[in-house]
This record gives structure tokens, sequence and C-alpha cells, in this order.
């Protein structure tokens, strides 16, 4: 948890007995499944941000930029993957912390829907609110290991060992519709569509960003998929909603683990240490605000079936990952484009697309990139120069096999197209 207070005890308890032997049930079963543990990665105090730091190392920079952030809150995990430390890991998830460190090192990485992946035994900030659940997911190189990864761990059954996993074993039968669907559109027959949200409405893009997404829509045109402009209900209701959920304690959470060592809190890590706790009654209208957002946010999918002419609703959505890539430390703007994800519920993953380049990412005449004028131009090109640019494929919730299906025929077409200047 990257709490000082922490070091040698069991979550900050000194003298209690699973001091030093605990391990959460991903652990136990990854044990089970062979795999050779050997280093524990950095990340933020509190898990509550998308930069790296804490009191114990400090910052953790990005191997590809020394400029800029690795990402977070595993960011110790993506800046140890990218430079091929570790063939893959985990990360968890509340706002964005397994996607923005996959994007930010040119990786892939799968922020599954809650209940799909063991939590059970993992330490976490807030632990006990129930709003927007935190998950674990894989973080890798490539599309085959998180899919390697994500069957191995349902094969150990963890719905017998922890009370939220999901009884959902992996589905062979949605790879092979996907699959079905995927040689359709090889034999120039595609019936796929796929939503592009280039802005949220709320946080401007930088430039290597619009053009990152300007590549995707291109491949899917290239492919002969329909694509479509997202317009989805206000994400500015998502971003208020999460907001709440990291304050509902008012702080007391991390004043309490920070002050174990008297260490201060980063300007980085989300959330308020002067606030008043919610009562459980304001708790249960944050609970009934975020099902009807989620409601008009189905009914929303649902409605693009009348505007793909496929007869169905989008496959998929793509999106930003964040309104910078790599960012330098301290300037993320906003989580919003990972963090409706959250409050959603939905499957996810960050594809990596190209890198920010400052002799292209430039200004045209109008002002604007490829034609998208919701560009941010006061970004430095220069430090951004070379940054990882990746982006988000969202997905309906628990339909990891279909995304992750999705991805790895995608990836490869997108990194082809943006190596060849599409």
């Amino acid at each position: 948890m990257g709490y000082v207070g922490w070091i040698n005890t069991f979550q900050g308890h000194q003298n209690d007995p699973r001091s030093g032997t605990q391990e959460s049930e991903l652990v136990r079963e990854l044990r089970n499944l062979g795999a050779v543990l050997y280093c524990k990665t950095s990340v933020p105090a509190t898990l509550m941000a998308g930069e790296t730091i804490n009191n114990i190392i400090g910052y953790t920079w990005n191997p590809k930029n020394r400029l800029l952030s690795s990402g977070g809150s595993s960011g110790g995990e993506g800046a140890l993957i990218a430079l091929r430390g570790s063939p893959a890991g985990f990360g968890t998830d509340i706002g964005g912390s397994i996607r923005i460190p996959a994007g930010f090192n040119f990786l892939y990485g799968i922020r599954p829907s809650a209940g799909r992946m063991p939590y059970q035994g993992a330490a976490n900030s807030l632990d006990g609110q129930s709003t927007v659940l935190s998950v674990i997911g894989p973080i890798a190189p490539t599309v085959r290991s998180l899919t390697l990864l994500f069957k191995a761990v349902l094969g150990q059954k963890p719905w017998l060992y922890d009370p939220l996993a999901l009884e959902l074993p992996w589905r062979d039968e949605v790879v092979q519709e996907t699959m079905e669907l995927i040689e359709k559109a090889r034999d120039g027959a595609s019936t796929l569509a796929f939503g592009i949200m280039k802005y949220d409405g709320v946080a401007l893009v930088h430039p290597p960003i619009a053009r990152g997404l300007r590549i995707v829509e291109k491949t899917l045109q290239r492919l002969g998929h329909q694509v479509i402009e997202w317009k989805p209900p206000s994400h500015a209701v998502a971003v208020e909603l999460l907001e709440k959920v990291f304050n509902m304690d008012s702080g007391v959470d991390l004043k309490y683990h920070l002050g174990l060592a008297g260490e201060s809190r980063a300007p980085q890590v989300l959330g308020t240490e002067h606030g008043i706790p919610m009562t459980a009654s304001e708790i249960s209208a944050l609970n009934v605000a975020k099902r009807e957002y989620q409601k008009r946010y189905m009914d929303y999918w649902n409605s693009t079936a009348e505007v793909t002419g496929t007869g169905r609703p989008v496959d998929a959505l793509f999106c930003p990952l964040a309104p910078h890539a790599a960012v330098i430390p301290n300037e993320y703007e906003s989580v919003g484009y990972t963090g409706f994800v959250n409050v959603l519920d939905y499957t996810s993953l960050a594809i990596p697309v190209t890198f920010a380049d400052k002799k292209v990412d430039v200004r045209s005449a109008d002002g604007s990139v490829d034609g998208s004028k919701n560009i941010q131009w006061d970004y430095d090109a220069e430090s951004y120069d070379g940054a990882p640019v990746g982006v988000q494929l969202v997905g309906r919730r628990l339909q990891e096999e279909k995304m992750l299906t999705l991805a790895e025929y995608l990836g490869k077409e997108i990194t082809q197209d943006a190596e060849e200047g599409a």
C-alpha cells in the first residue's frame, strides 16, 4: 500500500500474528499454478493516485521517458514490465490503476468487472465500501499473456475461496462467437461496430492522444467496421459520483495510515482529509444515484443498435485513457476517462498505439489535430516527446472474453497502422 507505517507489520498492526505470513487468495492460486513471485513493485501511498510516489522509495519514473510518470497506482508494476523485468504482473483498479500504468508504459492491461478475479485478502484503501469496488487484473506486453493469466486464475475456481468472486468460468463459447464476427470481417463482410469518444466533455486531451484515437478510427474503417460517434449520458456525472466515493470517509482511512509513521501525503493522492463522513442515508442515496446512472448508460448503449447498421448495439467503445500520454509529475488532469468505467463496472483494456512526437503532434492551421478541436494546447511537446500513447477499449459488464479477443485482433492492426504512419 506504499505506507511507511506498514513496513514489517500486517497492515500497520505491529503485533498481529499474521505479520509476515499473510497471502491473498490470488497469490495462493498463482503459486498453485507454478508462478514465481520474486518482488513487490512500488505503489503510491493509499493507491489513490494516477502517479506512483511514496515515502519509501520516492517517485517511480517512466522507462521510456525519465521526465514523466510511470502512472499509478500500479506504476511500479508497469515500469518493471515495460523494462521486461517481469513477463507479466497484476494491479488493482478503482479509478484506472491497472489501465493507466499499462497505457503509460506501452503495455496491455485489463480491468475486469467486479467478481471475475479474486480479491480476498488483498489490501485496499477504504476497505469495506462497496459502492465502487476495486478489482484486480493482469498487465503484460501482449493480450495473449493477459488471456493466459486470466484463464489460469479462473481455472483455480476462485469462487470456492472468495465470497465475492462470481462462479463464472472462462467462456470459450464467447470467444468463438467473437471470432466468428472477426472472421466475417476478414472476409469483407464485417458486422462489428464501435463507438469512438474523443472527448468526454470534462477534460480536453493533448495532441498525441487525439492522434492516437485518429489512428484507431482509421484502422477500424480500413477493416470495414462501422464507427459511430459516442454521445453518452454526461461523464461529468460519473466523475462527481466517483469523487463522492473517494471522499466517503472524509479521509479518516488515509490519515490513520499515514499517521502510523507521521508521513506526509503526496499532492497527487486523491481524496480529502478535512470533510464530514457520509451518513448511512447519504451512502444509500449515492448508491441509488450510481444505479440510476448505470441504467441511463445501459439504455444509451442499447440505443446504438438504431445507428450501427448491424442490427446490434456497438460491440465496444474506444476512448482516451487519460487527457495526456505518460504524464509530467503532478500534472494529471482528470481520472474521468478511466473512472467512468469503474462507476459502470464495465470491462476495459488499455491498448498501446503509438508514441508522442514533437514534430508530428503540432497545431494545424485551424487549431485542430486531424479535425478534432477538443485539444489542450498548453502541453510541453519537448517533455512529452517519445511518451507512450495508449487508448482504452471498453465493453459491457462481464465481457472479459469478448474484449480480450477483440483486443488481440485489433491491437496488432492498430500498432501496424501507427508504425506505417496512418
